[in-house]
């Protein structure tokens, strides 16, 4: 550990102690020598505490460490299920309500970044902010056209803090490795760097406006979600416009239940948003926090959600898209052994594994959830409980999913207060059963055809050239290949089972390729191209 991470490890402890919380990290590895190294000062032997409540000392220490502990507050928020009332209720003012940095500051920043004066641009600039968050915050304008819109602005020297304790972070996942005997499963090192990665990206205003069009996209003709106009001409790295959405922030229960909303409908929306992001669209929010969710009332009974934040998002490999799917649908189906069989499958537990022993693993857990509404459940105390069992199964954290993991536990943590009530398989099951179908029908394997065709004529195209090449290499008595004295069965078997899958490639792509030409250039009848189409993706399926 190198001593800026140490210094900042201690002033880390001495904040805590200033607010009266230092009980938070009595339980690790270095509370000793840093608390001892803090009462060796001077200056904490004259320091009063702070005379706020537990929560209000807790949220000013977070506030006074950064934007990365900000953050960790933030997420704890939205489950108010898991901590006491006083708290979370400090917390939620991480979400919009943290120190500002001066209005006449950030009209600074938004003139260097425009390269030309707030009055140019808009007609109206409000100076005093809308809102402030731990990586920005918010100012309301007006265009020359009339038009109501935000301006977001970043803080300044935010990078250089996140960098400093992400630094830190990386420090500590490192010990944790060489330290801790569940470092190898828990993959700190792994965990960090797409912490880094989410957070990094985050700062960046230019990907939050792609982002943000981006869904408004996928939800142009949906009357679940909106997502406002993003104004591309006046973006910039660190600074965004958009349209000004007005409605009522999600955490204001009280509001909500005055203007009448259908609040059963409101939790059921929220889950078919997720689940339609997540497996339809492949492309989802990942920061749904309260303070970046408000509902259009203009509909009591058909309330919508709108999103105002757009700087996490998450996508998720085909492949683990697929089998979080066939997971899902196990799970409600109450079909544990397909559980356990994909979780397998999949490689997120070692091949060997005995599927019966997790099969009994996972139906002891979850069995007891079913039937059962949302108020009466707590994933985040399943997830605890799920990854207690495949501890002895040498399950390893899938760092690439923990995004959705935080994203999960935050919809169930807003369907709990909206309506407790909500029955999450019931409203959940029915997306995925139709996604899966869709994905699966005839017309779905066609569009993935598609989409692989011009891979897939790429790879006829250069087969010639390859078989060639080859020829003249093995002619000219240059063509080798490498083999070792130890191990040649296996090598054998592995050559024969590569030139196998080879094989099968080449025949499944002259058998699409064939396809493809009879429908562009016969067409009439039909049979034929069908047949090539259907060979060819059994290859493929076997292959």
């Amino acid at each position: 550990m190198n001593f800026r991470v140490f210094t900042r490890l201690l002033k880390i402890h001495r904040v805590l102690v200033k607010h009266g919380v230092d009980e938070f990290v009595q339980g690790t590895r270095f509370a000793g020598p840093l608390q001892l190294a803090y009462l060796a000062s001077p200056t904490a032997w004259f320091q009063n505490k702070h005379p706020g409540t537990r929560g209000e000392r807790l949220r000013l220490a977070l506030q006074e460490l950064g934007p990365i502990f900000m953050k960790f507050g933030q997420a704890l928020s939205t489950r108010r299920d898991l901590l006491p009332v006083d708290i979370a209720d400090e917390l939620a003012k991480l979400q919009d309500r943290v120190p500002a940095f001066s209005g006449h500051q950030a009209r600074e920043l938004i003139e260097r970044a425009l390269g030309q004066s707030v009055t140019s641009v808009f007609a109206q600039f409000d100076s005093e902010p809308l809102a402030a968050a731990t990586i920005a915050q918010v100012h309301t304008a007006q265009l020359k056209d009339g038009t109501d819109v935000v301006v977001k602005v970043v803080r300044p020297g935010i990078r250089g803090l996140i960098e400093r304790d992400i630094e830190v972070l990386y420090a500590l996942a490192e010990l944790a490795i060489k330290y801790w005997s569940l470092g190898h499963k828990l993959k700190p090192l792994e965990i960090v760097r797409e912490y880094h990665k989410t957070i990094i990206d985050e700062l960046d205003l230019m990907r939050e406006a792609a982002n943000a069009s981006q869904l408004r996209h996928n939800f142009q003709d949906s009357k679940l979600l909106y997502a406002p106009k993003v104004y591309f001409d006046l973006c910039r790295s660190n600074v965004m416009v958009m349209e000004r959405v007005r409605g009522v922030q999600i955490g204001d229960m009280d509001e909500l239940r005055r203007r009448g909303t259908n609040f059963q409908r409101l939790a059921e929306s929220g889950v078919e948003i997720f689940f339609t992001q997540v497996f339809r669209h492949n492309f989802f929010h990942a920061d749904m926090h309260p303070g970046n969710i408000f509902v259009i009332t203009d509909d009591p009974q058909h309330p919508v959600y709108a999103a105002v934040d757009f700087g996490i998002v998450g996508t998720l490999d085909p492949r683990d898209q697929h089998y979080l799917a066939e997971n899902f649908l196990a799970f409600f189906n109450h079909d544990f052994r397909r559980v356990a069989q994909l979780h397998i499958d999949s490689g997120w537990l070692p091949a060997g594994t005995r599927v019966d022993e997790v099969e009994s693993a996972v139906r002891t857990v979850c069995e007891p959830i079913f039937n059962k509404p949302l108020k009466e459940i707590s994933f985040g105390q399943v997830l605890i409980r799920l990854f207690e069992a495949a501890q002895r199964f040498d399950m390893e954290v899938q760092p690439q999913l923990i995004l959705l993991q935080k994203t999960l536990l935050q919809i169930e943590g807003l369907g709990r207060e909206l309506y407790p009530d909500l029955d999450l398989w019931k409203t959940a099951k029915p997306i995925l059963q139709e996604w899966m179908h869709t994905r699966m029908s005839p017309l779905g394997v066609l569009r993935e055809w598609k989409k692989q065709l011009p891979d897939i004529g790429e790879a006829i195209r250069t087969v010639p050239t390859l078989i060639q090449q080859a020829l003249m290499q093995s002619a000219e008595g240059r063509y080798r290949l490498p083999v070792k004295s130890e191990g040649m069965d296996e090598y054998r078997k592995e050559l024969q089972a590569s030139a196998k899958r080879r094989d099968q490639t080449i025949l499944a792509s002259a058998l699409l390729f064939s396809g493809v030409v009879w429908f562009a250039l016969v067409r009439e009848p039909a049979w034929p191209g069908m047949a090539c189409l259907a060979a060819g993706a059994w290859v493929l399926w076997r292959r």
